[in-house]
């Protein structure tokens, strides 16, 4: 790779995009390092030093950087040591600051190096930052959508940008390649026949097949379920997560419910959990209750068949939790103590069997927890309330304890301080209810720190900022209380706006809206 004047190159290319773009940033980082040239073209020269095997390493940003003190120094470390630069152009990209100044640091290291412009949404006009778009410097762009040079095509032309060799090769090269994979693939299409031919000779061949479809099928269900839907709600994304719910629903409408081993119908039941839950987020508690009671007949089946089994146990326990949430949003007092209840019980029976396991300890903590909430509501039963609401709080703290990673549980830990400040408040102590206050915002701020990005925490944040301007309100200090509410209420619109069919964010707009409207009510009735 060249040097040029920003110094020695030691990334092949420095990918930019938005936040908002990181998922196409990975797609893209993955398939140029993966990407090899033909063998008639390494070693070649070019105006971008000789052609290589493979195109890394490339930097692709944020994610690849280190811990450091200085995330600007390390951004402008690596731009100095890249022998291009990738654009991710999209609508979010053109808004993005970030991007902007990155193009422009790059092009202010590397006058003569390479700008490339990967478009994957809109038009130029719409996606391209404005520092992008310079008379003198024209980027090399490749749209990558369907209408324009296609993902093919236009990744075609990003390697050839990067290394500086001509795209009727590389098409050429790469034509020749999918017809050999054809081939390989129609072999190997003609080898699975005689394969499949020979296993259904038996049936026991054909069943250990079908079970391990299942096996891989379910395997994918459960990350759907699991790693990725966490991510997703971590960033807020409600459409994401529908797609995500409706991919693995999909896959049980397939299937003969009557013949799915217990294994299966729980994993069922928690696509259902999961889809109830996102319906209760926008605000259609009706739809979601149908979900849930879907899930807790076939969990309650599953228990009564195998009442011994800690994981029909676990099963059962979240179906009872989601039923009792929905009853107590609707106010229906009796019926989720009675869920809320069962799922202590539940989890208690778990804890029994394995008193340090911490997964276990965290649900005991929410189930008490629940029945702390229940008794907070009208009519109040303020000392069972702080009771529930100690115990809650100990059995997080123990969990957070049994797990090796201190942040695992942290916002479990904050969201039991909150509850338990206000048992303290309904027994009449603010001095106690403020102290667990000021340690919710002790975990929350250092979450923000650890992961801005993360809506749940911002969402957290936000609430606590609230309450904690209504004991400001109660110790006689309106300001500190006005000023709590007008950066909460900042915060709360910001959210919003990324993520409007988000009910719980709006939800929480409206009552701080509703706060600074009663402040100001009483500010005004106050004689001077």
């Amino acid at each position: 790779m060249d040097e040029g004047e920003g110094g020695p190159a030691r990334y092949r290319a420095f990918i930019s995009y938005s936040h908002q773009d990181a998922a196409e940033g990975r797609r893209l980082h993955r398939r140029l390092e993966r990407y090899v040239l033909p063998k008639r073209l390494v070693g070649r020269i070019t105006p971008r030093g000789p052609a290589p095997r493979r195109l890394g390493p490339i930097f692709r940003d944020r994610e690849d950087l280190p811990a450091a003190d200085s995330l600007s120094a390390e951004v402008r470390a690596a731009l100095a040591g890249s022998a291009s630069l990738i654009v991710v152009c999209s609508p979010a990209a053109r808004q993005s600051s970030w991007v902007a100044r990155e193009v422009e640091l790059f092009r202010a290291l590397h006058p003569d190096r390479p700008v490339l412009a990967a478009l994957i949404a809109g038009t130029p006009a719409e996606a391209f930052p404005d520092t992008l778009v310079d008379a003198a410097r024209e980027p090399l762009a490749a749209d990558l959508q369907p209408a324009g040079d296609g993902p093919r095509l236009g990744f075609l032309k990003l390697v050839a940008g990067v290394v500086g060799v001509g795209l009727d090769e590389l098409v050429q090269r790469d034509a020749q390649r999918r017809l050999r994979a054809v081939t390989a693939v129609t072999a190997a299409a003609l080898a699975g026949m005689l394969v499949m031919t020979l296993l259904t000779a038996t049936a026991i061949g054909a069943r250990r097949e079908a079970e391990r479809q299942r096996a891989e099928a379910e395997g994918m269900v459960e990350f759907m379920l699991t790693d990725l839907r966490d991510k997703l709600e971590g960033v807020g994304r409600l459409d994401a997560l529908d797609a995500v719910n409706a991919r693995a629903l999909k896959y049980y409408e397939g299937q003969d419910i009557d013949r799915l081993p217990p294994d299966s119908l729980e994993r069922r039941a928690r696509v259902l959990l999961a889809i109830g839950t996102d319906l209760q987020t926008r605000g259609e508690a009706d739809a979601a209750m149908r979900q849930f009671e879907q899930a807790r007949r076939t969990t309650a089946a599953l228990l009564a068949a195998d009442p011994d089994n800690p994981d029909r146990m676990w099963a059962h326990a979240q179906s009872e939790q989601a039923i009792g949430v929905i009853a107590f949003a609707r106010q229906r007092q009796d019926e989720a103590r009675t869920a809320f209840e069962a799922y202590r019980d539940l989890a208690d029976r778990l804890v029994a069997r394995d008193p340090d396991n911490a997964v276990y300890l965290r649900e005991a903590g929410f189930a008490r927890g629940n029945l702390c909430s229940v008794a907070l509501a009208e009519p109040p039963k303020p000392k069972e309330a702080l009771t529930d609401c100690r115990v809650a709080l100990s059995r997080m703290q123990a969990a957070v304890a049994a797990t090796a990673d201190p942040d695992a549980y942290a916002i479990d830990l904050a969201n039991r301080h909150a509850w338990l400040a206000d048992a303290w408040r309904a027994n009449d102590d603010n001095g106690n209810a403020r102290e667990h206050r000021l340690s919710e915002e002790a975990i929350v701020r250092r979450l923000t720190t650890k992961d801005p990005a993360n809506m749940e925490v911002r969402l957290r944040w936000v609430a606590v900022q609230r309450a904690l301007a209504a004991l400001d309100l109660a110790d006689g200090r309106p300001d500190l209380a006005r000023q709590r509410l007008e950066t909460s209420r900042n915060a709360a619109d910001a959210m919003v706006a990324h993520e409007p069919a988000n009910e719980r964010w709006a939800a929480l707009r409206r009552k701080i809206t509703d706060n600074l409207d009663l402040l100001d009510q009483m500010q005004r009735e106050t004689p001077q």
